[in-house]
């Protein structure tokens, strides 16, 4: 008998849904630990007889005629035959009739997976997308401090761990503003190679650049002529980091220019080439700073105050700030010993040290000492005392050694002055 089109329609929506409930379990049951599994996987399609398949995926049926209502009941009952013998078996079949599901890794080839193209910088985003893109705040065009520009700039943030004082650099923008164009694998690490050959050590390397904020704009070539050039002046390489060290502009000042200031200094002190080496070493300033102190001084020392010229020599060779100090500070100093304490030039010669202190406290221990009747200043007469421990000395030695009395005795002379 016939089966009718309604007929035919209920039995297929009947055969794929209980299709579905089949396979669903069978999943269930062989499913592989870590593997999800869903109603859109895809394994390859079982081909039945006489053109009957089914395809999972989307678990569709076909078949190669179409139903109507003219056909047989023989040849209806050999399609449901047809259409029963695709379907896979119920999980209550026994196991040997049930067969093998392939496994997803098996049957999805990698090979056959396009590469995901790049995303392009030009490719257009949606709204949702670009809500949630955080923009870090914007390089401002020009600042008062370089602290707005450490966030932007590699450079900085290193010198930053270097040790380096950005407050005091930003002072001077044409400083500032070098540091910013500066690329700190192309311009600053070679430069501090050079340093570290030199004998300057890390933890010096951040004063050194915050004073000497222009050394990244010298040549490095320009750099290592100089060092050659005392180098060949017999300055070791630990006399050179020294003075490196103590004047870090030193090696800012052209070979020329080094060369007339060693020149000045040995024929206007009339020194030797070991004495001018030895000064420099010591107050290496004198390379870098300005001539006109030091000429002043040498005519205070010459005619205010009456020294000899081997006497200036030994001096400055034993004091060598007496040569930048203040003109004031040395002749006060100089007119209360030399008048008030009544100490002759030889005296004074053979212990410069009194001009590198402060005149009241020259004045303060002198008046005690003169209180107590023991200013003795003579070295031929008893109870002397030098002029040396008398500005080097701490308060209670002092006291106990050359006033013989106590420290709080002298804190009360004092309060008297």
């Amino acid at each position: 008998m016939a089966l009718s089109a309604p007929q035919i329609s209920r039995w297929l929506n009947s055969s794929k849904l209980s299709s579905f409930m089949t396979a669903l379990q069978l999943r269930k049951h062989f499913q592989r630990p870590g593997t999800t599994l869903s109603c859109g996987i895809f394994a390859q399609p079982h081909v039945s007889s006489e053109g009957c398949f089914l395809q999972w995926g989307f678990r569709t049926y076909r078949t190669s005629s179409l139903w109507n209502s003219s056909q047989s009941a023989d040849s209806s009952r050999q399609e449901i035959n047809c259409a029963q013998s695709t379907l896979l078996p119920s999980v209550n079949e026994p196991s040997q009739r049930t067969p093998k599901i392939p496994g997803l890794d098996s049957e999805m080839s990698l090979e056959g997976l396009d590469d995901v193209p790049p995303l392009s910088p030009l490719q257009p985003i949606s709204d949702e997308e670009a809500v949630q893109i955080i923009a870090g705040p914007p390089l401002p065009p020009s600042s008062v401090t370089l602290r707005d520009y450490v966030d932007h700039s590699e450079t900085l943030r290193k010198l930053v761990l270097l040790g380096v004082d950005l407050s005091k650099i930003e002072k001077h923008p044409d400083a500032a503003n070098l540091l910013l164009r500066l690329d700190f694998e192309r311009d600053i690490k070679q430069m501090l190679l050079f340093l570290k050959d030199l004998g300057i050590e890390d933890t010096q390397l951040g004063p050194f650049l915050t004073k000497n904020y222009a050394f990244f704009s010298e040549d490095l070539e320009n750099l290592k002529t100089r060092v050659a050039y005392l180098q060949s002046k017999n300055f070791s390489k630990a006399d050179i980091a020294q003075m490196v060290r103590n004047a870090p502009f030193l090696l800012s000042f052209s070979v020329e220019r080094l060369d007339n200031r060693l020149g000045f200094f040995q024929k206007e002190l009339e020194l030797s080439v070991k004495k001018t080496r030895d000064l420099v070493i010591r107050l290496p300033r004198l390379l870098t700073g300005s001539l006109e102190p030091v000429k002043e001084n040498m005519k205070v020392f010459r005619l205010e105050l009456g020294f000899q010229q081997n006497e200036i020599q030994h001096m400055i060779t034993k004091i060598p700030k007496m040569l930048t100090a203040n003109k004031r500070k040395l002749t006060e100093i100089f007119d209360y010993v030399h008048n008030v304490m009544c100490v002759p030039h030889h005296i004074i010669v053979r212990f410069p040290q009194v001009f590198n202190t402060r005149l009241f406290k020259v004045k303060e221990r002198h008046l005690f000492l003169a209180y107590l009747g023991r200013a003795q200043y003579d070295p031929t007469k008893p109870n002397y005392i030098s002029l040396d421990k008398l500005v080097s000395v701490p308060d209670g030695i002092f006291c106990e050694g050359m006033a013989k009395a106590s420290v709080r005795d002298f804190e009360k002379f004092l309060k008297t002055l």
